[in-house]
C-alpha cells in the first residue's frame, strides 16, 4: 500500500479550518492554499537526496550539503492544483512545472484528460502532483497514470482535503507512490462532494461560479 502522511500540525489544521469557512473570500482563500501547500511541501521534500559541495565561507572553505540530482517537477492538476504551485515553488524555485488538464463528467464523475505537458526528462525527477481536493480519486489516479505513461517514477501526491473513498482508490491503484493529506474528511455525498469539505476549490481560488 502507498505510504500516507496525514498532517496533524496545528498551523496546517488552523489554515484548513479558515479555508472551510464560506465567508473566506477569494484573495484570502488563495493565500491560504499557497501557505498550506508550502507547509505540506516542506514535509513532503524531507527525503530529497543531498550531496556535499565545496563552499568558501567568510571564514574558510568547507564541504556542505546541497540538493543532489535532477530538479524537482511540480505537476498541478488543472485548474485547482494551480493554487498550490506558488507555495511549492517558494521552497524550490528551480523546480520545473508541468500541467495535467482533466475535467470531470457531471454524470459519471469520471475524469477525462484534455492536456498533459511534463518537463523532460521526467523519469529522473522527483514529481510532486498537487490537487487541493481528493474526492472520488478518479482525477488523481488518472493524473498519476499519465505521468507513469510518460516515464515518471518517483511520484508524490499532495492534497489539502481528502475523502476516505478517494484516498483508498488512489492507494489501491498506485501502491508505489507517497501520498500527503492535509486533512482526511468524513465522506463523499451523493454528488461526489467531500463532506464537510470546503466547496469547489477551483471556484474559490479563481473567484468563479
Amino acid at each position: 500500500m502507498s505510504q500516507v502522511t496525514i498532517f496533524d500540525h496545528p498551523l496546517v489544521q488552523h489554515k484548513i479550518s479558515k479555508l472551510r469557512d464560506e465567508n473566506t473570500g477569494t484573495n484570502e482563500f488563495r493565500k491560504l492554499i499557497e501557505e498550506i501547500a508550502m507547509l505540506m511541501g516542506y514535509e513532503a521534500l524531507r527525503d530529497l537526496p543531498l550531496e556535499d559541495v565545496r563552499v568558501k565561507t567568510p571564514i574558510e572553505e568547507c564541504m556542505t550539503p546541497m540538493i543532489a540530482g535532477r530538479k524537482l517537477a511540480i505537476v498541478p492538476v488543472l485548474r485547482a492544483g494551480l493554487g498550490m504551485v506558488s507555495g511549492l515553488l517558494a521552497l524550490v524555485p528551480s523546480a520545473k512545472v508541468g500541467h495535467i488538464g482533466l475535467y470531470r463528467d457531471e454524470v459519471t464523475h469520471e475524469p477525462h484528460e484534455y492536456y498533459c505537458k511534463l518537463p523532460n526528462p521526467i523519469e529522473e525527477r522527483t514529481i510532486l502532483v498537487c490537487d487541493p481536493m481528493l474526492a472520488t480519486g478518479g482525477s488523481a489516479v488518472s493524473a498519476v497514470n499519465f505521468i507513469k505513461e510518460h516515464g515518471g517514477k518517483k511520484i508524490k501526491f499532495l492534497c489539502i482535503i481528502a475523502a476516505p473513498e478517494g484516498l483508498k482508490r488512489l492507494q489501491e491503484a498506485h501502491p508505489d507512490i507517497q501520498i500527503y493529506v492535509g486533512h482526511l474528511d468524513r465522506e463523499l455525498n451523493e454528488n461526489a462532494y467531500i463532506c464537510p469539505g470546503l466547496g469547489d476549490a477551483g471556484d474559490r481560488i479563481f473567484g468563479t461560479k
